[in-house]
């Protein structure tokens, strides 16, 4: 996923700066997400589950991500392509159900952990965070099918 991004990063950036901004947020979700299941490079970075206060930041920061996405940023490349006489409206008909299937994902993630107080009864914790994982992973592949688009069809430059 890391790589995946850092491909995207060098595709796509500097193409726009929504999208920039986009793409290194995406990066910071992707570090905190490998952080919290400690996978390479960060495996040693806890011993058991994660502490509280790093499972509340990362849902907050998860939450953070799929609302721009979804109220923001979408919302601004399809007007900016309609305003450029280009319609998205049958990619968009085509991703944006896919990637609502995974913000549903994501905020059952973070309305089980974003208020825990103790990591106690977390005995589903890290089958839900891979759960997560997979999640992310088929969004991220959604949102590169969206800015592959566009760059198809000039409305970005690579």
């Amino acid at each position: 996923m890391l790589s995946r991004n850092e491909q995207a990063k060098k595709r796509w950036g500097g193409a726009h700066k929504t999208i920039d901004h986009w793409l290194e947020e995406r990066q910071d979700l992707l570090i905190n997400y490998f952080k919290l299941a400690a996978l390479p490079p960060y495996e040693n970075s806890h011993k058991g589950l994660p502490d509280v206060v790093d499972i509340r930041n990362f849902c907050g920061q998860l939450v953070d991500y799929v609302s721009s996405g979804h109220f923001e940023i979408y919302d601004q490349i399809v007007r900016e392509a309609s305003s450029q006489g280009h319609s998205v409206d049958d990619l968009a008909d085509d991703l944006f159900p896919l990637i609502s299937d995974t913000t549903d994902i994501a905020l059952d993630f973070n309305d089980k952990y974003g208020d825990i107080d103790s990591t106690n009864n977390c005995d589903k914790f890290d089958r839900d965070l891979s759960a997560l994982g997979e999640a992310i992973e088929l969004r991220m592949e959604f949102e590169d099918q969206l800015l592959n688009h566009l760059e198809e069809h000039q409305l970005i430059s690579a």
